[in-house]
């Protein structure tokens, strides 16, 4: 990329060697795959903040810039940086100052004190270094805790995800109920410890884990309460563990009042899950509160520790279902009242926001894009008439029918059709009778889900991504030379839709 592109793509000024070279090559694919006009649209004032650990950090100068990319290019961006860099887990994508040009967050008192801790950090030896980074970047997003010598904990809490934002209905209230009776009654409503929710993606687990951590500081700001994601949760011991902190991080972790654990599903490791298991049994047993989520109930968690599950059945599970269209329509409504707060011109029909309601149904996230997207059309269309709508959100609708079809769904269609446990397909095991089904189930889900395939390898046994997109390559062959292989996955296909 040259020196002028490069600057298109945005140049920080602080993040330097791998990490800038690892963003100018994704900025390069970006703009060969989506094509320039798109490029530029989008990503023309994408900057790279922090590459120095697992979790990459960009930024944006508007929050819609920074929703958009977040719900329509977030995995392709994930894919492509894990090409070049193996040790990526997670892109976050944050909104800097206009004046400063920094990744700010809500709080800019927090984000100053970050950035002072960073430059401190700088002048501490290569491991310490290691240590902290990620951690540092975390830090910018939202309120973490820290155990009595400072060290970062946790993951960032959102101030905005509280119980009065989270919207309420007849799929969520029970959960909303237990929810806020864990942070009310504690560790004495021993029914809902420990308390786990699950549903798939972009219903609200997030926002409702979210919302207890901050409820439980506001309610008792003494309270040490620590929201994990798992993939945190498995950096952080692995992190101790190669430089013999691990005592030390497990002594830290014991003391915590309230632990939220989030993306339960990703937790993977023998060692790490080991380490899990003695954690959250020290907590209950000290009558702590433990708060878990993941995006299925914990009996289809296979790769999960048979402990870790046994302990997780010992509370209560909970699904949130998808949202009713009350639900949806509440949601926009409050959207578009927040939108106008900043946009007074800001214009959308009633009847618009309830066909949208009526058209887009799976889930708040994608309610959130089909938003995000009348706001933008609205800058130049004022006027968005109602049969317009569905030319808009075309394919937004288009995604909710693929969003519906689950990986573990494809994963028991394969199985039952070719009389093969579904262990068995999760394992490592290199027999053709299990690696066949394996590949035309990786497949499948590549093809029919819009998952990453990172997070395909993850849903099969915590697979290497490059072992997905060679399961890949070889159905896509083989189907090519084989008509009774093609039939046969088009019947599975029908099969997983049905």
């Amino acid at each position: 990329m040259s020196k002028k592109k490069s600057e298109e793509g945005g140049r920080a000024g602080q993040p330097t060697g791998d990490g800038r070279t690892t963003f100018d090559k994704v900025c390069q694919q970006l703009r060969a795959k989506l094509g320039g006009e798109v490029y530029q649209s989008w990503f023309k004032r994408l900057k790279l903040e922090d590459a120095s650990g697992p979790v990459i950090q960009l930024s944006v100068p508007t929050p819609f810039l920074r929703n958009w990319i977040n719900n329509h290019y977030l995995d392709t961006i994930l894919d492509f940086w894990q090409e070049a860099d193996g040790n990526a887990l997670k892109i976050d994508v944050v909104v800097r100052s206009a004046t400063r040009g920094a990744a700010v967050s809500e709080r800019a008192g927090q984000v100053a004190d970050a950035a002072r801790a960073s430059a401190e950090r700088a002048k501490a030896n290569a491991m310490a270094k290691s240590d902290r980074t990620p951690a540092a970047a975390a830090a910018r997003q939202g309120v973490t805790e820290t155990g009595r010598n400072g060290e970062m904990l946790g993951s960032p809490v959102d101030s905005r995800y509280t119980f009065d934002s989270f919207v309420e209905g007849p799929s969520n209230r029970v959960c909303l109920a237990a929810a806020r009776a864990a942070v009310e009654q504690g560790p004495n409503a021993a029914r809902f410890n420990p308390l786990f929710f699950h549903s798939n993606v972009g219903l609200g687990k997030t926002h409702l884990l979210q919302a207890i951590a901050n409820a439980a500081k506001a309610k008792d700001p003494t309270k040490r309460v620590v929201y994990l994601t798992a993939e945190y949760f498995m950096w952080r011991f692995a992190s101790a563990i190669r430089d013999q902190s691990a005592l030390r991080l497990k002594e830290t972790l014991h003391e915590i009042d309230l632990l939220v654990i989030d993306d339960m599903q990703f937790l993977q490791g023998e060692k790490i899950q080991s380490e899990f298991c003695h954690l959250i049994n020290t907590l209950l047993d000290s009558a702590r509160q433990v708060v878990v989520a993941g995006d299925r109930p914990p009996s289809e968690l296979e790769s999960l520790d048979p402990r870790v599950r046994s302990r997780l059945h010992g509370g209560v599970a909970l699904e949130i279902q998808a949202p009713d269209y009350d639900m949806r329509l509440s949601m926009l409504q409050r959207r578009l009242e927040e939108a106008r707060r900043d946009d007074t011109s800001l214009d959308i029909s009633e009847q618009v926001l309830a066909h949208v309601a009526q058209t887009v149904c799976s889930s708040f996230r994608e309610l959130e894009g089909a938003f995000n997207q009348l706001v933008f059309r609205h800058s130049f269309e004022p006027d968005i008439a109602l049969d317009r709508v569905d030319d808009i959100l075309g394919h937004l609708v288009r995604i909710d029918d693929d969003k519906k079809i689950r990986i573990e769904d494809i994963q028991k269609t394969v199985a039952n059709h070719y009389n093969v446990a579904r262990g068995e397909m999760l394992s490592n095991r290199r027999t053709r009778s299990v690696v066949r089904p394996r590949q035309i189930a990786m497949y499948l889900s590549k093809t029919m889900t819009p998952r990453s395939l990172p997070e395909i390898g993850r849903r099969f046994g915590g697979k290497d991504h490059t072992t997905v997109l060679h399961a890949v390559r070889k159905v896509e062959s083989l189907i090519k030379d084989d008509p009774k292989l093609a039939k046969e996955i088009e019947l599975l296909r029908r099969l997983i839709k049905e």
